[in-house]
């Protein structure tokens, strides 16, 4: 047996030196991405071979992860020195950490090097991805907002509409309750789903200028300012009425928890991100006939435009690591990500990329796309937007207002002393 392995080793050594001066761990192109469901997986595998067939001697080795262990995993990489060559992210405040410790390469002289290629995407789509004036990632996924997904179905059967107030909201809440349907499905283990409650409130009641201000330390701007307060009152609002399924804090997102939920008929709606039906039409396909959609309702007295939108212009960003041997090649395995072929494949995925002059027919993603498009204000989510410290200060505390174990009072202090500490 040791002979046996003593020759394989033999042999191995014999090939490689054959093969050249070339190392073969510099031909392979590492990417990391958490686009886990059959298609989207599909789509960024099909890439990877059409980049290995335009560049004999490069292998594409591509990972697909789980959303909340991609984070996990993504983190620990970053922190020993080894991430992948090529790597999703959600651009804003993770990115910025990453871009400070000099580990991301600097896309700037790739895109002007190939102009025609970067102006195929929407300007706005960099902005995530852009610090200090130099663009760190390329959109590759979504143009995404969150909005509030329901059974047409359901609303049909008990004369209901799509509210467009707080208070109509709340008789959908009431009218449902009385026939045993809870409002809405939230699965919030993972804390980010409740969030985006928690941020569409802020925006309804203080405009968009309330986050902006608190997160710049301008214009008196504060994570306890009375908008935050009010928004966490309203969080508890809803809890209190019964609008959530049981065990909404426990549920789990990324097991398809909520989407079981209005797949039962047991909840009627659900606010997540407009890349759900696609992740129904993968699960579920007969329910996507179902699903209608509306953007969040209006406060009383709130100062915020009821067309703004919580989301982003890209949703998920290629970058690049500084550690890569072969950045060059990487950026072509980025392109390759983002081809016309992908863009095409991830339409047919009820997905749009935020290209310009996308022929998108689809009555949904035409919707999704204006919204996004024509909204005053475009929220990239908190917990990518904030730096990683405070964004889990603001899940959790979040997560404790539907929880009912903190008072809205407590938890926009808590936020306020931990951006004190993280914001200077």
């Amino acid at each position: 047996m040791h002979k046996i392995t003593a020759l394989g080793g033999l042999l191995s050594i014999c090939l490689a030196w054959a093969a050249g001066p070339a190392h073969a761990a510099d031909q392979v192109i590492s990417e990391w991405d958490q686009m886990t469901n059959t298609a989207a997986s599909k789509i960024m595998n099909d890439a990877g071979a059409r980049f290995e067939k335009a560049n004999p001697g490069f292998k594409a080795e591509q990972a697909h992860i789980l959303n909340e262990a991609y984070k996990t995993k993504l983190k620990i990489a970053f922190g020993a020195g080894q991430p992948p060559c090529v790597f999703a992210s959600w651009g804003g405040g993770p990115l910025r950490e990453y871009v400070k410790s000099g580990q991301v390469r600097d896309l700037t002289p790739y895109l002007a090097k190939d102009p025609a290629y970067k102006d195929r995407f929407v300007s706005t789509g960099f902005n995530a991805v852009t610090i200090d004036g130099k663009i760190y990632g390329v959109p590759a996924e979504n143009t995404t907002a969150a909005v509030i997904i329901y059974n047409k179905d359901l609303f049909a059967r008990y004369k209901l509409s799509p509210p467009q107030t707080w208070d109509e909201l709340l008789n959908v809440v009431k009218v449902l309750n009385a026939n045993h349907i809870a409002a809405f499905a939230l699965a919030n283990k993972a804390k980010w789903p409740g969030s985006m409650y928690y941020m569409y409130l802020v925006d309804r009641i203080g405009g968009a200028d309330t986050f902006r201000d608190a997160v710049t330390r301008k214009n008196g701007g504060s994570f306890a300012a009375p908008a935050f307060v009010e928004a966490g009152k309203r969080i508890q609002e809803l809890v209190k009425a019964g609008a959530f399924a049981p065990g909404f804090n426990g549920l789990d997102y990324d097991v398809g928890a909520s989407r079981r939920l209005m797949y039962s008929g047991k909840a009627a709606m659900q606010l997540m991100g407009s890349w759900e039906p696609s992740t129904i039409q993968n699960e579920n396909p007969g329910f996507v006939s179902k699903l209608g959609y509306f953007n969040f309702p209006s406060l009383p007295g709130g100062k915020g435009d009821p067309k703004d939108v919580i989301g982003t212009v890209g949703d998920n960003f290629m970058s690049v690591s500084s550690s890569c041997k072969n950045p060059d090649a990487a950026f072509k395995l980025i392109q390759a990500l983002t081809d016309d072929v992908s863009a095409q494949a991830r339409l047919a995925d009820k997905r749009v990329m935020p290209l310009k002059n996308l022929n998108v027919s689809d009555p949904y993603l035409k919707q999704i796309q204006a919204l996004v498009l024509q909204a005053p204000s475009v929220q990239l989510w908190y917990d990518q937007e904030l730096p990683p410290k405070l964004a889990e200060v603001h899940k959790d505390t979040v997560q404790a207002l539907f929880g009912l174990s903190v008072t809205p009072e407590a938890a926009a202090q808590q936020m306020e002393a931990a951006a004190k500490a993280e914001l200077h």
